[in-house]
């Protein structure tokens, strides 16, 4: 097996290379602060390090770091873990493409490169020709290259960076012929599409007003509004086109339809799914009215409203209004009343993960069982065939225009690379856009879906991939992954590190509890606000499952997730520290009485509900990781992880969290913190991932009771 050249096996017969070590954890002063919610005080003592930028922080991370590097260090496999997944890693990897303005764009990374690459083509066998290298303007990576789109003249492309990939943005406008920028600059940009005018003279934007100076890392969001940005003018003269005035925390995001005759405005209440849509009529393309009124299209706020495209004045929408599965209707925008709509597409017992406008037809994916099925059906949503796929497993993105005879996906399973396919309508076949390649032969490894049952009676299902003939003795390191939250459906896909881990006889297992999107919107209302303990009751299960299986035990499970999920593993832990060997809880939201407190934490509100309410405060004190942590108990290995330019979950999350768990550790299972620098919940330089997930694996290897040798 290609492990072995560097020289790490399997050896269950010999003894665990991990031995305990003596740590002394940086002193974590505490304060006095105590806050009133609804009658019941609340101490914060670790409140000081929401202050990001002190010098007392900055000192505590660093010492943090020391401490958490020092724990490595000491690991013998860890470098060469490292090596491993940088083997596995260093295949091409490519973007979905598209087209505009008479060429193909797409991003490509080589393999190991620190970012991908923005390239352009003239047709899709077209000689590529780089658009813009981040790894030439930004070597050192700390500058992130985010989105783009070109115009639809061809002349332009707009693309986004950010320092550190954070969330804020500048966009930048490049000459798409002499392939250098021009002088606009436009800032503050967050949560926002970029929508050209077809006549190409300017774009759509969304902005919030400039934070306070210091704080643009952790500064409450609000004033989220949609502009008009002219080429080659300052962005003080931007046109302001909407923003929802009584409603500062709201978003507004544009969309202008493929044949340029229409600005369609999306506003959400933070993560809320529920939504309104308005509509502005652009008319004549190539002299669009930019000042033209704003009107309702769907306002009602009862229901997800997400436009997908037009046939002239037919707009086609996917909704769950009466539909928790989802389906698609059919509106005229010249009379969009709710009588007048058409449902083209019914609910069925599958939910509608996704739908693109392409090639003249609706392409649909479904979500069977958590695993992906692609429809296709006429604008009169007659059914015209099915894609076939390569196997079981998941699309992502799907990609087109209507008025060009192809269809762009992306197709993955636990045990194929992502790779990007080009369906053309005409011959009803699927060809790879750009094959991938992985240096890990799968052949002895597979991938099934089991069922646990949850504390309620509810069916969760999972996903085990492990090697081919595995023994149920419940020896296996075993490491559980999940997110549930937001209506994210968390699909079997491929990730390049994984097969290390598999090499060295564990298991790998995806759970998919309530609170994702797997079952349409009924299983994600499952699994927020007031039955969010739904969500964690849902892993537990699943844990448990693959005890009662055989899989492994809790000597030799651990858990891991991020964000959300970083929420997941913190409640999880909190809950039943006796159930894990290790947790690795990454960029996560930790402390659900002050999340609302920073940047978008109150676009959640929707999703977790206000510790400002009574009785949304019971249920999160209940369940915040950060608040449940007890003196005296034994909790699993844990190494939490974050990043110092992380925007969205502000890192004094994981900060508090830490402190409070090195203060309350029973035994001597180690608490750690890795604090990456100028990167964000995102966002990595490939190194840097690399070199997260191989310290993430080498700390499980550690606390799983994993017996690897390092002889040849």
């Amino acid at each position: 097996m290609r492990f072995r050249t560097f020289l790490l096996i399997v050896a269950f017969a010999v003894a665990p290379l991990a031995e305990a070590q003596r740590l002394e954890y940086p002193a974590s002063k505490k304060g006095d602060v105590v806050e009133d919610y609804h009658g019941t005080s609340i101490p914060d003592p670790y409140r000081w390090m929401e202050n990001l930028g002190s010098t007392e922080t900055v000192a505590w991370i660093r010492a943090q770091n020391a401490v958490t590097n020092g724990y490595l260090e000491k690991l013998p496999y860890r470098e060469t873990l490292r090596k491993r997944i940088t083997e596995l890693w260093d295949y091409p990897k490519v973007s979905l493409p598209y087209r505009e303005g008479g060429r193909v764009f797409y991003r490509k990374n080589s393999g190991l490169q620190k970012q991908s690459v923005l390239y352009m083509r003239r047709s899709l066998s077209g000689a590529p020709r780089v658009v813009l290298d981040p790894n030439k303007l930004w070597p050192d990576g700390s500058t992130a290259l985010f989105g783009y789109t070109a115009s639809p003249d061809g002349k332009h492309l707009v693309y986004a960076v950010s320092e550190g990939g954070a969330d804020w943005q500048t966009l930048r406008v490049r000459d798409l012929t002499t392939l250098r920028d021009l002088r606009d600059s436009v800032r503050w940009v967050r949560f926002s599409g970029v929508e050209w005018t077809n006549d190409g003279k300017g774009f759509f934007y969304s902005r919030y007003p400039e934070p306070p100076k210091g704080k643009k890392l952790e500064a409450a969001l609000t004033g989220h509004a949609l502009y008009y940005h002219r080429v080659g003018t300052p962005q003080s003269q931007d046109q302001l086109i909407y923003r929802q005035k009584d409603l500062p925390t709201w978003l507004s995001i544009g969309d202008v339809s493929e044949d340029g005759r229409y600005l369609v405005i999306a506003v959400y209440r933070g993560a809320d799914p529920r939504n309104r849509l308005y509509v502005k009529t652009l008319g004549d393309p190539m002299e669009p009215s930019i000042g033209a009124p704003v009107k309702p299209l769907i306002v009602d706020d009862d229901a997800e409203y997400t436009y997908i495209g037009n046939v002239g004045t037919t707009f086609y929408v996917r909704t769950d209004k009466d539909a928790p599965n989802r389906k698609m209707i059919a509106l005229d925008v010249r009379d969009p009343g709710a009588a007048k709509w058409q449902t083209i597409i019914p609910e069925s017992k599958n939910a509608i993960e996704n739908v693109a406008l392409a090639g003249g037809q609706l392409a649909v994916q479904y979500l069977v069982d958590v695993k992906s099925e692609v429809k296709l059906f006429d604008p009169k949503g007659n059914p015209a065939g099915t894609i076939s796929l390569p196997g079981v497993g998941s699309v992502f993105g799907l990609s087109g225009r209507y008025d060009t005879p192809e269809l762009f996906y992306s197709y993955t399973s636990p045990l194929y690379p992502t790779t990007v396919f080009r369906y053309d309508h005409r011959t009803k076949q699927s060809t790879p856009f750009e094959a991938a390649s992985s240096k890990f032969d799968v052949a002895g490894y597979e991938t099934k879906q089991l069922w646990a049952t949850s504390r309620d009676g509810t069916r969760i299902p999972y996903f085990v991939t492990a090697r081919k003939g595995l023994t149920l003795d419940r020896s296996n390191p075993t490491l559980l992954y999940g997110y549930g939250g937001f209506s994210i459906s968390e699909t079997p896909y491929y990730r390049s590190d994984v097969p290390a881990w598999l090499e060295l006889g564990g298991v790998y297992v995806t759970a998919n509890m309530r609170g994702g999107g797997e079952y349409g919107e009924a299983w994600h209302k499952a699994g927020m606000l007031d039955k969010k303990q739904n969500v964690f009751d849902d892993f537990i299960a699943v844990a448990e499952a693959l005890v009662r299986e055989g899989y492994t035990s809790p000597e030799h499970l651990a858990i891991l997730g991020g964000s959300n999920g970083g929420l997941l593993v913190g409640a999880a832990m909190t809950q039943r520290p006796d159930l894990f060997a290790a947790a690795l809880p990454a960029v996560g939201v930790l402390d659900m009485l002050r999340y609302d407190k920073f940047t978008g934490g109150a676009l959640w509100v929707s999703e977790y509900g206000a510790p400002s309410d009574t009785a949304a405060f019971k249920y999160l004190r209940a369940y915040s990781p950060l608040h449940n942590v007890r003196a005296g108990t034994c909790y699993p290995a844990t190494m939490v992880t974050t990043s110092d330019h992380d925007d969205r979950v502000v890192p004094s999350h994981s900060y508090k969290y830490t402190a409070a768990l090195q203060e309350a550790q029973g035994c001597d299972k180690p608490i750690l913190l890795r604090v990456e620098t100028m990167t964000s919940h995102g966002y990595r330089p490939t190194d840097k991932r690399i070199a997260e997930l191989a310290d993430q694996w080498a700390f499980a290897i550690a606390n799983t009771g994993m017996r690897v040798d390092l002889t040849p």
